[in-house]
């Protein structure tokens, strides 16, 4: 059914992982020379400087995430086979984990492409996917539960 418990976590994790593709991930300034770089989920906006054509594909970041919250749409829709939403609850764990992965290596490279000497300031949306990776844990975790009810109710009939 629609209305568990994982059900909300999962919905919860793909508002998550879509609000990550709206807001900043990072952002620095350099005051001494005013230039500044943010990074979002499609690729770095910069305001007074030169960016390298090798700096990465950055949209890795927007289009794991955006995965990562159809799939999560996706698992809420298949309740009555709740095998194939633990798989896909683990396919999920693969893109949230691959997506933490691309914003620290970006995060990096931002920081080397600006006054290395200054830190930048990383935003809220920095985090989400590691909200989105323990919503995901616990709607796998409450899965897991409903199929060892199911199947305790099938021994006693």
């Amino acid at each position: 059914m629609i209305q568990r418990i994982q059900s909300v976590f999962l919905l919860l994790l793909a508002l998550a992982m879509l609000s990550l593709l709206a807001l900043p991930l990072w952002h620095k300034i350099d005051p001494l020379t005013n230039q500044e770089l943010t990074l979002t989920a499609f690729g770095y906006v910069s305001k007074g400087v030169n960016l390298p054509a090798n700096g990465g594909p950055v949209w890795l970041i927007g289009s794991l995430a955006a995965a990562s919250a159809v799939l999560a749409i996706y698992e809420i829709f298949q309740f009555r086979h709740r095998l194939r939403q633990l798989l896909l609850g683990t396919v999920n764990l693969l893109l949230i984990t691959a997506t933490l992965g691309a914003e620290f290596l970006f995060y990096t490279k931002g920081e080397q492409l600006l006054n290395i000497k200054l830190e930048g300031e990383i935003m809220i949306a920095f985090y989400l996917p590691t909200l989105a990776l323990v919503l995901n844990l616990l709607a796998n975790r409450f899965i897991r539960r409903d199929e060892q009810l199911v199947r305790s109710a099938d021994r006693l009939r």
